[in-house]
């Protein structure tokens, strides 16, 4: 009996093996650089790289204007990036990973001037 009960707790408490489960991804990126530079002086963009390695472009709005931040040129974003998103996601790459981030140049006292930066990681079974 005390057999049965150590080969039933050792099997029990096994490591399961990872190694056959094991998927393996392609991943993708894009990112979108938005300018908060005031005055639509900024450069907002999406960038993907294509594949043969080639940097693509594809113009966003900034998101202040002259007279102030500009709800519709965030709004335009917004559709872009969306589209864009579908756009992989209908491809069959799943949207992985989110990250975001933003750079102010406070050197001469304004912070009237900077980006917020978001990349798109996405991923998809080989």
């Amino acid at each position: 009996m005390m057999i049965v009960v150590a080969i039933l707790t050792f099997w029990a408490f096994k490591p399961e093996s990872k190694q056959a489960d094991a998927v393996v991804y392609n991943y993708k990126q894009f990112s979108t650089v938005e300018s908060i530079v005031s005055g639509g002086l900024g450069r907002s963009r999406i960038l993907t790289t294509d594949e043969k390695g080639t940097l693509v472009e594809k113009d966003l709005l900034n998101f202040y204007s002259m007279v102030g931040i500009n709800f519709g040129n965030i709004a335009n974003n917004d559709r872009l990036i969306v589209d864009k998103i579908n756009e992989w996601t209908n491809d069959g790459w799943e949207l992985y990973q989110v990250t975001a981030g933003s750079q102010t140049n406070t050197s001469n006292g304004s912070t009237s001037n900077g980006i917020f930066l978001t990349r798109y990681l996405f991923r998809k079974a080989k």
